[in-house]
């Protein structure tokens, strides 16, 4: 482990508190630097966070804050859209943030989810709750906003041009029950039977997103296979019209997707970032486990020539990141800079932060990695 410094996330009070007993700054599940702007999100939201560099104030810490907040019915038509508060608006689980140079992407975990059960209101109610099985629908979500520069930061915009070619927020063809990626891999020998499962229950659980060259890379939390996780690859077609993203042939053949495994070692997969031709993968448990979390190096793993099988043996084993007991657990990394600085760095940001994290009311740190 070879952490080189804390960076401090100020977000704006009157937005941190989500409701009773959860904040905004508690569970974040991504993040992603932009030039001077960190963007992060929480998983319980509908919304992305952009926070930007702060001055030095004198006392040589890094600090980020200026939190602006999107959401994300204002650039996309959600699977689940609703009328009233964007409090009540489901939740769409954001898992994966990634940075295209002209788009901001981003996945939700199409996962489902199974209900915690309350003990205090006994074993009977308690088992009826661990059996309720539920979905997000905004949940499905793969979707691409355009990104415009502005004062040395970026800011999303709904549609907007550049060098005469019209950019436009899009998201992959689905509703609230599924989409055309959920469609395709129900037939899926390997990750079919998984997706009826939560997926905290070692079911299809999105957590990571790398985006390079055209080609969509998204890394599964679940299922693990016999210890090997998952990375799909997938290529997109776009309706201008439609507003609309569609999968489309990849590599021999009709199949609109790639399956690559990795041997984790029994984990799964919790964030991808893309470094030159290779893939970091942030890597930590697939079931609602504490640690051991390590993040691996993919040589290579940004243009693979066909479906592959990497053993742990062709896998760089890059740092292990620290975690708690039922706390502090790595959600989300970006390759990361200050001012001149190269990204010879990783930010790393944690849910269900410990309070050692919390200053004051509405701030909380996350951790930068050296990458040796």
């Amino acid at each position: 482990m070879h952490k080189v410094q804390v960076v401090s996330l100020q977000f704006d009070s009157a937005l941190n508190d989500l409701a009773k007993d959860k904040a905004l700054r508690d569970g974040l599940s991504v993040a992603l630097q932009v030039g001077s702007t960190l963007w992060v999100a929480n998983d319980e939201t509908v919304s992305l966070e952009r926070l930007t560099q702060l001055a030095d104030d004198g006392s040589h810490a890094c600090r980020y804050g200026q939190h602006t907040q999107f959401q994300l019915g204002d650039y996309l038509a959600l699977p689940a859209p609703h009328d009233g508060e964007p409090a009540k608006v489901e939740e769409a689980d954001i898992e994966g943030l990634a940075y295209d140079g002209d788009y901001l992407w981003l996945v939700g975990s199409h996962s489902l989810k199974r209900k915690k059960p309350k003990l205090k209101e006994g074993y009977g109610k308690a088992s009826k709750q661990l059996a309720k099985v539920s979905r997000d629908g905004n949940r499905y979500l793969l979707a691409r906003i355009p990104v415009v520069e502005e004062a040395g930061g970026y800011r999303l915009e709904k549609t907007t041009s550049r060098n005469g070619k019209r950019r436009y927020a899009a998201r992959l063809q689905g509703n609230a029950l599924g989409d055309e990626l959920t469609d395709v891999l129900r037939h899926d020998e390997h990750l079919g039977p998984f997706l009826a499962i939560p997926g905290k229950d070692n079911g299809f659980d999105i957590e990571g997103l790398a985006v390079v060259a055209g080609r969509i890379f998204l890394g599964l939390r679940g299922p693990v296979l016999r210890g090997w996780a998952v990375v799909l690859e997938l290529a997109l077609d776009d309706d201008a019209k439609a507003s609309t993203l569609h999968l489309k042939a990849i590599g021999p053949g009709a199949q609109r997707y790639r399956k690559h495994f990795l041997q984790l070692g029994g984990l799964g997969i919790r964030d991808l970032c893309v470094q030159g031709s290779d893939l970091l993968i942030l890597a930590g448990p697939t079931m609602d486990l504490d640690g051991p979390v390590t993040v691996f190096r993919w040589l290579g793993g940004c243009a693979p020539n066909e479906e592959v099988l990497v053993p742990s043996s062709e896998l760089q084993r890059v740092l292990e990141v620290p975690y708690g007991e039922g706390a502090d657990h790595a959600e989300g990394m970006t390759l990361f800079a200050t001012g001149d600085e190269q990204e010879h760095a990783l930010l790393v940001v944690y849910d269900a932060a410990v309070e050692r994290r919390k200053l004051k009311r509405s701030a909380v740190l996350a951790d930068v990695f050296e990458l040796p």
